[in-house]
């Protein structure tokens, strides 16, 4: 009978010790507590407690943690945006007691200041700038929880303005904004390079008749001195410059016809502007054909050698 009850009392020993050991995992905590009364703060590692006595009220991860709050409100121009604000906080190791007693629930805690914080600051802003100042809106959240949340035990680390989200209607107008000013400098860009090869092309065109002038004024002034230095030679051998220049325009006359002829499919008329100018012209042609004949006769006599009188 004695081995009997020894049996389920060594049991419950063994239950009671079992009991007695605890581990508490890396970065966490443990509050315990004796007859609901705070009793110790336990890290990491094994640990013991009285069993039936003393009992573990609750575990605190010591890592740092993200809490993402979304809230949505309006700015100095009136438009709805919604922010979502990711606060990274952790508990202080030498607070864990506060941080376990003294807030009942830390989000929702940390989530009010947010609003409050969030509220405040981005009506005074306008959507624009909501944007550009997205890290001051940051720093002042921190702020606030830093200085409200470090008594309760709490650290915050960081504040970050994640997302902005405005009104779908609105972030269609910026879109169109956008785009209507791209096209605007697209079409400022696209008008300067037009405004450019106008004024190149002129200067080219410029250039090139300013070249065509010169060219033809250089042309000019060669047949002006070839035509000086042929009315010399004439007038070396005995022809004066009136019968000189009637050679030299049946010359050209004769050049031109040579020159039309070695053309195919090319017709030429010539068509006097009055019957007496018509016959003005004959009679100027067939006075240069005289005075080119005399002018012929005259050289070879010039060029003639004298008779042997002997």
């Amino acid at each position: 009978m004695g081995n009997l009850f020894l049996i389920p009392i060594l049991f419950l020993g063994f239950l009671l010790l079992l009991a007695s050991f605890f581990t508490v995992k890396q970065q966490t905590a443990v509050v315990l507590e004796r007859f609901g009364r705070f009793l110790s703060i336990r890290n990491s590692g094994l640990q013991m407690k009285i069993p039936l006595v003393d009992r573990i009220s609750g575990r605190l991860s010591l890592k740092i943690q993200q809490l993402d709050v979304i809230v949505e409100t309006k700015t100095l121009d009136d438009v709805f945006v919604k922010l979502k604000i990711s606060v990274q906080y952790v508990v202080i190791r030498e607070k864990v007691y506060e941080a376990f007693y003294k807030l009942q629930n830390p989000h929702d805690q940390i989530t009010s200041y947010v609003f409050d914080v969030v509220r405040a600051e981005v009506p005074k802003m306008k959507l624009d700038d909501v944007f550009v100042k997205k890290d001051d809106i940051a720093i002042a959240v921190k702020s606030e929880l830093q200085d409200a949340m470090l008594d309760y035990g709490y650290d915050i680390i960081k504040t970050l303005v994640t997302d902005i989200d405005p009104d779908s209607q609105v972030k269609a107008a910026m879109n169109r904004i956008n785009a209507s000013e791209r096209e605007k400098i697209a079409a400022q860009f696209e008008g300067d390079a037009a405004r450019i090869l106008i004024v190149e092309k002129a200067k080219a065109e410029a250039e090139s008749k300013r070249l065509q002038g010169r060219g033809i004024a250089d042309q000019r002034r060669e047949i002006a001195r070839g035509l000086e230095e042929s009315v010399e030679v004439l007038n070396k051998v005995g022809i004066n410059s009136q019968e000189a220049s009637a050679l030299i325009v049946v010359t050209q006359h004769y050049d031109t016809l040579q020159a039309i002829g070695e053309e195919t499919n090319t017709n030429l008329i010539l068509l006097p502007n009055s019957p007496q100018a018509g016959s003005d012209m004959l009679n100027n042609m067939v006075a240069s054909f005289t005075a080119s004949n005399q002018i012929g006769e005259a050289m070879k006599k010039h060029n003639k050698p004298p008779k042997d009188k002997s």
